[in-house]
């Protein structure tokens, strides 16, 4: 078995007038995005929050209107990954308003009565309820829609909004009225209730204690897309408020790159692409998460994350089922749901180009099972080339690790035969005189575990998809797009009831 080094050259982006460039900031700022918002000359954003939030909004959307100094180091020299902001219009050639087209006001006594209830559960469920049917009440009353909808979240949400969080003090918290988490997994048991109340109580545990997640899922149906955002991170830098939150923030110029990237990205308009793609490429990510919730009778929500050669991706919710094994300590799909959510994702692909694709990547986090790659093959037509892709962090870095004098380049890979490679995503990048990261770099296992692919290039492949991360405008991430939001994109997925009867939606709904 032989072992090879190689050194895979950075992967190029496009942005406008067909320019090519390594980093997204730097194409941003000299050349503008890919693709515009469809003829549109600004923005169209709505704001919900409380009335301090929306009055943060209104600075905030002034501020990254303009230029933004970068950040420099302790001797005043700019530091190359956290460059300056050039303000919205003069990045992306179109206007934001410095305030929302519609504006919206959750009054702050009604969030913190709600987020501080004594149950997590409807503390946080009622305050998603708060925000979302704000926004479904002006959807109805009103034609005209905003683009994206910008929630600003106090930070109490942020603080008690989470799963596993300490609840407030005691003599903050309001009472909540419904039944136990015990009782309501009784009830489910039982096989339900004749009292709407105990139904509607129950059902409150069916829903995610996580504030962000519950909102985005709950609003799938309805098509909002959305952009969540702290109002400490909005708040000046020139008043030197101090506390653990504001201490951890980024520079406001990076904070400005990450949110207008993002907030272009929802507008549904392309930041940038992979210059140099294979034709009829189709890359998939398989989601799985388990369903902890008092109906729970030991399954999973399986889902699969299409991406494409040219970025846009789709997202399709599989069926619930007993998918984990405790034995293996693995998932994986009976034959029959891995056709039907393959199926899913092949037409969503022949939709989009009138043809199936010409390759279809797998990657998965484990191997997959006899039963579930026939499922796979099933569902796909003949003229489609389908490659099975493993990819692992490998945690114990040992063997690999370099002197302090030569550091690893992001791009190093060794390949072991024919099938397994191991890539280093991250490592030092010359476009930036250094590495983004404070631990010793660690490779991805890469193995190709069913079908036929040459590994050199499916580690190309690999290396490519870390830069189409349109959830911020970073050089690459350590991961490549297919994986890097698999649990996010489950947690969605699993946050609400609602999602299983939600259609494949892009990406843009999900971040």
């Amino acid at each position: 078995m032989s072992i090879l080094t190689h050194r895979i050259a950075e992967p190029l982006l496009e942005f406008g007038h067909g320019q090519q460039m390594e980093a997204p900031k730097d194409g941003l700022f000299l050349f503008g995005p890919l693709e515009g918002p469809d003829g549109r000359s600004q923005v169209r954003l709505g704001v919900i929050g409380t009335e301090s939030g929306v009055g943060l909004s209104r600075r905030w959307l002034e501020r990254i209107s303009l230029h933004i100094p970068g950040k420099v180091d302790a001797k005043g020299k700019p530091v190359l990954w956290a460059p300056a902001w050039p303000g919205f219009e003069a990045c992306f050639g179109i206007a934001l308003p410095t305030r929302g087209m519609v504006e919206l006001a959750v009054k702050s006594g009604d969030i913190d009565h709600c987020i501080k209830k004594n149950n997590r559960a409807d503390a946080v469920r009622s305050t998603v309820l708060l925000f979302a049917n704000a926004i479904r009440a002006h959807i109805r009353a009103e034609e005209r829609r905003p683009d994206v909808w910008l929630v600003v979240v106090p930070d109490v949400v942020y603080r008690y909004g989470r799963p596993q969080v300490a609840p407030p003090p005691k003599d903050e918290r309001t009472p909540s009225d419904i039944t136990s988490f015990k009782d309501a997994k009784r009830f489910f048991q039982m096989g339900g209730d004749l009292f709407p109340d105990t139904v509607r109580d129950a059902e409150t545990y069916l829903f995610s204690s996580n504030f962000h997640h519950q909102l985005k899922a709950e609003l799938l149906q309805d098509g909002v897309v959305l952009q969540l955002i702290l109002e400490s991170t909005l708040v000046d830098r020139n008043l030197n408020i101090t506390n653990d939150r504001r201490r951890g923030l980024q520079d406001e110029a990076t904070v400005a790159w990450n949110f207008c990237t993002t907030l272009y990205f929802k507008m549904d308009a392309k930041p940038w692409a992979l210059a140099h793609v294979r034709p009829g490429v189709c890359y998939v990510g398989l989601v799985f998460k388990n369903d902890d919730t008092p109906a729970a009778t030991g399954e999973a929500c399986c889902a699969a994350q299409m991406f494409l050669n040219s970025g846009d991706g789709l997202v399709f919710r599989g069926a619930l089922g007993p998918w984990y094994s405790d034995e293996r300590k693995e998932y994986h799909l009976s034959r029959s749901a891995a056709a039907n959510l393959m199926t899913s994702v092949v037409e969503g692909y022949k939709l989009k180009h009138g043809k199936p694709p010409n390759q279809l990547f797998i990657h998965g986090r484990h191997r997959f099972s006899h039963d579930e790659w026939d499922g796979f093959c099933s569902a796909v037509p003949t003229e489609t080339q389908l490659v099975g892709v493993r990819i692992k962090q490998l945690d114990d870095v040992r063997l690999f690790r370099p002197s302090a004098s030569t550091p690893v380049l992001r791009g190093t890979a060794l390949t072991v035969g024919d099938w397994s490679g191991y890539l280093w995503a991250r490592g030092f990048v010359p476009r930036l005189a250094g590495y983004q990261g404070f631990e010793t770099p660690k490779p991805l296992t890469v193995d190709v575990t069913h079908g036929e692919g040459d590994i050199v290039e499916v580690l190309g492949d690999i290396l490519a998809l870390t830069k189409v991360n349109y959830n911020a405008c970073d050089f690459a991430s350590a991961l490549p797009v297919t994986l890097k939001f698999a649990d996010r994109v489950g947690e969605i997925l699993m946050a609400s009831p609602h999602t299983v009867t939600a259609p494949p939606l892009p990406f843009r709904h999900y971040i």
